[in-house]
């Protein structure tokens, strides 16, 4: 290299280059750290110990947590909260979030990109690419530890590829490799994706001079393919970028934390690293160590912290190398080609419609009838969204199961019993498919959006005996390891596992169960499809059935249509290698349309439409209902997506009335929804029916005593005089005297048979006596007035 490069204006520029990377790297890696921090410390306590180990001794690192801590309040929706049943209110805000727009659910690919060129990707290496991707949105490093042969060379490829296409990074990403293999990547990856600029950093000291001038330094790459002997000879180089990825092929020659490449490699800066071997982990506990420190240097960068945990446990390794197996299998995916070679029955999913009980229906139409004018669209521009999201999230919960709002469930006393099964349409066929399946030794997985409804779901299980797991957003992960293998067990007993649709993330294999039910569906139907391969995946042998419920002429229908429109949208999207750029959001007129779906006939009846027949025909029905909707959108085409939405709410009768406000109120052809009129059906007046049916007149009022100028309030605990009393008394009988108040005759219940005439009289006179008293007070009421 020119001695005198470092002096030049082209040198200073890329030192300013690096200098501003190096600083948009450290606040991405807070904000990884923030989302890292927060899986690990639900992972296991062995993250909670060393993390506030390292913060005692560590005050760089101390810094850090507080920044996370910071990045986590100004986001809530990164951090997670104890185990405990949510209430209504916490249940409903979390909802409303995943309502207003899209959450953060990674893109899934079910068919090779398009960016992969000159071949396909096979499945199980769609999935590698998929599991790699929700690696990368958790801030979590990993393993790719396919037996050889596999393809992990192309699976990384078409991640990097990802990256670039799909999240706009395109680099510089640093891959480190055998000398023997170093052309070997760069081939592959001109042979998957030509459009990488990829430099083979190496050669003799001038040729590695020159490409570090002319190229690294200018950065004039995206991925950089070198050895592990160059890492350690141009270590000064590599240190000065801010790699977005480190590769390492072939890791094994990482395992060994004293070797000096593994310890020049953990000095290079980076947002994230990836291990690429073909070996299993082995029972070793300094290779375990290693690997640790490698993924979460930030957590585990003290051996001598490590070495004083192990011995605080008694120096047990056989438990403490369980235990680090357990902490590195999220971290870690392995497929071996015996696995792969066995093929996958394709999934078979049918839509199960189910009606509304009598409970439910009222329900609905309260939540109507509450906001009457949202419901046809006549609200102000700035809060009808919001207001709509609100009535979709509480009529989305009806059709779960009325008993998730407060002061539905009758009691007290509360008990488990058929009313909870029979006041949910969805739980009636629940119910029905659930003993049709056990009969047949299939086991469940069976997922909600809503652990409250997971709550119902546990007390049902509880109540018919069936024996289950369950994991949510709040299991610990120690528990989630726990019931995910007990589970698979091949002895197990449980037969059903119940998640709520966001908790199967990393890590979940369910493959000891071949029915998957969906108890609600997600709004981003990603979500949906994640939940669905804990089942059918690689090492499922069974034919894997989803059923999807949804309530039939209510608003799950309609949320069933968009989220089938999005599927097929991102499909095509995706075999054109870019993100959709279409609302992510329903859009008002989804939401109104959605919300005036069904409205009708819930005003026009109460009555409950459960179905009485039995569940063979109620799946027969669902199979020709989700062939017709997956015949609709599967002929359309991508311009005809982007222009297509579901029927507006603003459309009636061919007319648009979005812009004709006059000619709605005008028109009495507006298609307006009414709540049902509101009629007394019996007059249970004793009183009024006899007047009725004698045909008299109504009796007489009793004069009312007029209205008194409001007095002071003198409560008897403050002790005041008397003679006030007295006084405030005389104002009052002077108001009522000048009103020519008369004070009536107390009135008695009517004579009953039996009653002594006597009795009668007497107590008239008596009455007549008080009326008399109260009478005389008022007539002697005087004026009050203040002298000097």
């Amino acid at each position: 290299m020119n001695p005198n490069y470092f002096k030049t204006d082209a040198a200073k520029a890329h030192k300013q280059v690096l200098a501003e990377d190096s600083e948009k790297l450290t606040q991405h890696k807070i904000q990884d750290t923030a989302k890292r921090f927060n899986f690990l410390l639900g992972h296991s306590e062995l993250f909670s110990h060393f993390i506030d180990l390292k913060k005692s001794n560590d005050e760089e690192f101390r810094t850090l947590v507080e920044d996370t801590e910071k990045y986590t309040k100004a986001n809530p929706n990164v951090v997670g909260s104890l185990r405990h049943r949510k209430t209504e209110q916490e249940e409903d805000e979390e909802l409303l979030k995943d309502e207003e727009g899209d959450s953060g659910i990674p893109t899934v690919f079910n068919e090779s990109p398009s960016f992969i060129h000159n071949g396909v990707m096979r499945d199980y290496q769609l999935q590698g690419l998929n599991w790699m991707i929700s690696l990368f949105d958790n801030g979590i490093n990993g393993i790719l530890a396919d037996e050889m042969g596999l393809g992990k060379t192309l699976q990384t490829i078409a991640f990097l590829a990802y990256l670039k296409y799909f999240r706009n990074i395109k680099g510089p990403h640093l891959v480190v490799a055998p000398k023997s293999t170093l052309h070997n990547w760069k081939q592959e990856i001109n042979k998957w994706t030509p459009d990488f600029q990829v430099i083979i950093f190496h050669g003799n000291k001038k040729e590695r001079a020159d490409i570090a001038q002319n190229v690294l330094l200018p950065q004039d790459f995206e991925i950089c393919v070198t050895s592990y002997e160059m890492c350690l000879m141009e270590k000064a180089y590599l240190k000065k970028f801010s790699f977005q990825y480190i590769i390492i092929d072939e890791a094994h020659r990482i395992k060994n934390e004293n070797s000096l490449l593994s310890q020049i490699v953990r000095i290079f800066n980076s947002r994230n690293r990836l291990l690429i071997t073909g070996t299993p982990l082995q029972n070793n506990l300094h290779e375990l160590w290693a690997l640790l420190n490698f993924l979460l240097p930030d957590v585990f960068n003290s051996s001598e912290d490590f070495d004083s945990w192990f011995e605080a446990q008694g120096g047990n390794q056989d438990w403490v190398i369980q235990q680090l197996h357990k902490v590195l299998r999220p971290f870690l995916l392995r497929r071996i080609k015996s696995d792969v070679e066995k093929s996958l029955l394709p999934k078979k999913e049918i839509n199960v419609y189910v009606g509304m009980s009598a409970m439910q229906r009222k329900w609905y139409q309260k939540i109507l009838e509450k906001d009457i004018a949202a419901l046809n669209g006549v609200v102000g521009k700035g809060e009808s969204k919001t207001r709509l999201l609100n009535i979709v999230m509480q009529l989305r919960k009806c059709c779960n199961h009325p008993y998730l709002f407060d002061g539905a469930e009758p009691g007290p006393p509360y008990t488990t019993d058929e009313h909870l099964v029979g006041n949910s349409g969805k739980m009636v066929v629940l119910d029905k498919l659930l003993n049709r399946v056990k009969t047949r030794g299939s086991r469940v997985l069976l997922f909600s959006q809503m652990s409250r409804v997971l709550d119902i779901l546990e007390d049902y299980c509880i109540f018919r005996g069936f024996e289950y797991c369950r994991i949510d957003g709040q299991t610990k992960q120690d528990d989630r390891i726990t019931a995910i293998d007990d589970f698979n067990n091949p002895e197990s007993n449980k037969f059903i596992f119940l998640l709520t649709t966001r908790a199967g993330g990393l890590g979940i294999n369910l493959t000891a169960a071949n029915i998957v039910v969906l108890y609600d569906s997600d709004w981003n139907p990603q979500v949906d499809l994640q939940a669905q391969d804990r089942a059918h995946r690689i090492g499922q042998t069974k034919q894997v059935y989803v059923f999807r419920f949804v309530t039939e002429n209510a608003i799950e229908e309609k949320v069933l249509e968009r989220a089938a429109q999005k599927l097929r949208l991102d499909q095509l999207v995706i075999q054109q290698g870019r993100l959709s750029q279409t609302q992510k959001a329903a859009t008002k007129e989804e939401l109104l349309t959605m919300i005036q779906h069904g409205a009708k006939s819930i005003f026009n009846s109460s009555d409950s439409t459960v179905t009485q027949d039995d569940i063979d025909q109620i799946l027969l029905k669902g199979e020709e209902k989700t062939a017709e909707l997956n015949r609709k959108y599967e002929g359309l085409g991508l311009e005809d997506l982007q222009k297509f939405t579901s029927e507006s709410a603003y459309e009636w009768q061919g007319e648009n009335w979005r812009n004709k406000p006059k000619e709605m109120e005008s028109s009495s052809s507006f298609n307006w929804i009414e709540p049902p009129k509101r009629e007394r059906k019996a007059n249970y007046t004793v009183d009024n029916y006899f007047r009725e049916a004698l045909r008299v007149g109504p009796k007489p009022t009793a004069p009312k005593a007029p209205r008194v100028t409001k007095q002071i309030s003198i409560p008897e605990y403050q002790f005041y005089p008397q003679k006030l009393v007295d006084y405030l008394k005389k104002e009052m009988y002077y108001q009522q005297k000048t009103a020519g108040y008369v004070v009536p005759l107390r009135e008695t219940p009517e004579r009953e048979d039996g009653l002594d005439a006597e009795v009668m009289e007497s107590e008239r006179r008596q009455r007549e006596r008080e009326r008399q008293e109260e009478q005389n007070k008022i007539n002697s009421g005087e004026f009050l007035f203040i002298g000097d």
